[in-house]
């Protein structure tokens, strides 16, 4: 943008002393609950309904900021006479989500996929630099034909925070652009929505807006005042309180209950039909939507896409793991705080998943069938039914083995003791089970042909947590093979580590964490190992754990990083490949991203 070039007053979080004695040469059009209006409501600037009574009451050569109240719908509709008085009035006119623009052609608006905004020009100085990567979420917009030079521009690029292969040749589209000799600057979408749209990152986009408004009012000391509607609950180098742990798991249990996921039943045909055909998210919550009891299962948990209003879809797949890991919080809820409607509700879920939905029902409740004691994905969905991953069935025993401890009762024994055999069964000679075996396949070879293969996986990600199952099996069986199998893959795994493992990042690291804990506990109190295995033991879950916290920062995150090959962990190679797979969001070792879910968790 040109006009960037002109200087600027910084702009800061907060207001200024004195604030309400100042003026800001600014007009609005818009509603009264917009974002940058609400922002700015202490220095109390004019705001009209129309564009041309806005254009009409600015005073000459002033600012006047025309705003995209029907977004994402319709964009915004200005006439020409209005665009000729703005010009007569040497007016400088910032107009967002434009239905029209003097000498120029728009299109119809659209909604971008995997689009980001990037900075393409200079003009926001070393803060923001050339090909720097800013997020709008669901972002529409509208397309113009032969535009300017921009400033910032819609793309899909690969990069965390940069754009490292540059811009698309193609399919690069204006966001936010000026036509200086007609008094104007454009913003194709919607910018002033930056605090309700949850736009990140929050300090990037206050200097866009500072630059903007720098623009409308040279003369300008304002400051936005405006808190994102998401932030952490401490501060980097905030003191937590001495509570801080309980009330972490207070503010879980007390989510997990009414996130509006616990699935009710005013609801349950409409989401078992949906699931049926295949359809994986439905919308926010509804106002008074009511909350479930854990009788009809649990939603997957709300998807990481953010709409335009900030708002987020939920993910409509009942899966087993995540049905039992929160009957697991909410158990815990029942024993620590005595809320005995958790413990109904965890009770519940866990019947839901063993007893009442087709996850162990059907061929993995016959005796005589390969998948006997499995545990499904998940429930009703085709795809979803006949998967059975190791991983998730081992979250789900580990999950259901912590509940029933806190709600003393052993009302699961039986089918977890079968689920237990079950993946053992399933299970390798070496120890080792491989990331799925699915129902067809059981139906295609039988149980034996998987039980006597020899696989290798290094991959903790899938076999790491089934390990831990097999040795807490074994303590409480002494079966023999839940040990055996077991500790020979555990070691043939941490012979090869780091340079034979699968994703070699911080994921398997903490995944290998519970198996190793239960060995040595095991050698501890079962003798299970010789002195020098039971040393060799203790230096493995040393050698993780130190390799673990050597990325761990002083707030507490664990910094992810990248292995050297293999999916997620690969990173996109090209602007292309952005999207098209399950990737870390790391671009490279060093970005500032913690893995919240399984990493930490």
């Amino acid at each position: 943008m040109r006009f960037f070039a002109t200087a600027f007053i910084v702009l800061t979080c907060g207001l200024a002393h004195g604030a309400d004695s100042q003026t800001l040469n600014l007009t609005f059009c818009c509603s009264p609950q917009n974002d940058l209006f609400v922002a700015l409501s202490a220095y109390k600037c004019p705001r009209f309904t129309t564009p041309a009574e806005a254009i009409a009451n600015a005073p000459d050569r002033t600012g006047v900021l025309i705003l995209a109240d029907q977004y994402p719908e319709r964009s915004t509709a200005i006439e020409p006479a209005d665009f000729d008085k703005a010009h007569q009035k040497h007016l400088r006119l910032f107009v967002e989500f434009p239905a029209s623009l003097p000498g120029m052609e728009v299109s119809l608006p659209r909604a971008a996929t995997w689009e980001r905004a990037v900075v393409a020009s200079g003009n926001f100085g070393e803060a923001l630099p050339k090909m720097h990567i800013l997020g709008i979420n669901d972002c529409h917009f509208v397309a113009v034909m032969h535009p300017p030079a921009a400033d910032l521009v819609l793309a899909r690029v690969a990069g965390f925070d940069t754009a490292v292969y540059g811009l698309p040749e193609r399919a690069a589209y204006p966001l936010l652009f000026s036509l200086p000799e007609k008094g104007l600057v454009v913003a194709t979408t919607k910018l002033s929505s930056f605090v309700s749209g949850r736009f990140e990152p929050v300090a990037d986009w206050r200097l866009v807006w500072q630059k903007v408004l720098s623009w409308l009012d040279t003369n300008n000391t304002a400051r936005l005042d405006y808190t994102p509607v998401v932030t952490p609950a401490f501060g980097n180098n905030e003191k937590l309180p001495n509570s801080y742990q309980r009330d972490a798991f207070n503010d879980a249990a007390h989510w997990f209950s009414h996130a509006h996921l616990l699935i009710s039943p005013s609801v349950k045909s409409e989401y078992e039909l949906a699931l049926k055909v295949g359809v994986e998210t439905t919308p926010p919550p509804a106002p008074g939507e009511p909350e479930g009891d854990g009788s009809l299962g649990m939603m997957e948990g709300y998807s990481s896409g953010i709409r335009w209003d900030g708002q987020q879809l939920r993910r409509l797949p009942i899966r087993a793991d995540c049905n039992a890991e929160t009957a697991m919080v909410l158990a815990l809820d029942g024993l620590l705080n005595g809320e005995k409607p958790s413990a109904k509700i965890a009770n519940n879920l866990l019947d839901y998943v063993y007893f009442n939905s087709d996850m162990c029902q059907g061929v993995r409740a016959d005796p005589k069938h390969p998948a006997f004691g499995l545990i499904g994905w998940g429930a009703i969905a085709p795809a979803w039914q006949v998967a059975n991953y190791g991983d998730d069935n081992a979250r789900t025993m580990l999950s259901t083995i912590v509940a029933a401890a806190a709600m003393k009762t052993d009302r699961w024994d039986k089918p977890l003791t079968r689920a237990l055999l079950a993946n053992l069964r399933t299970t390798g000679k070496l120890g080792f089970r491989g990331d799925r075996v699915d129902v067809p396949a059981l139906e295609q070879h039988g149980w034996e042909y998987f039980h006597n293969s020899e696989p290798v996986n290094y991959s903790p990600h899938f076999e790491a947590y089934l390990w831990a199952c097999n040795l807490w099996a074994y303590r409480e069986t002494h079966y023999a093979p839940f040990l055996e199998r077991t500790t020979n893959a555990i070691a043939m795994t941490m012979n090869v580590y780091p340079e034979q493992w699968r994703w070699q990042d911080n994921l398997e690291r903490a995944h290998m964490l519970l198996c190793l804990a239960w060995l040595v506990q095991l050698d501890r109190t079962a003798h299970i190992s010789s002195p020098t295995d039971a040393k060799q033991h203790c230096d493995w879950l040393n050698r993780i754990t130190d390799d673990l916290i050597a990325d761990q920062l002083r707030s507490g995150a664990i910094r992810e990083r990248r292995g050297l090959h293999g999916a997620p962990a690969q990173a996109p190679l090209s602007n292309e490949q952005y999207g098209t797979t399950e990737t870390p969001l790391i671009q490279q070792n060093g970005d500032p991203v913690t893995d919240q879910l399984y990493t930490t968790g």
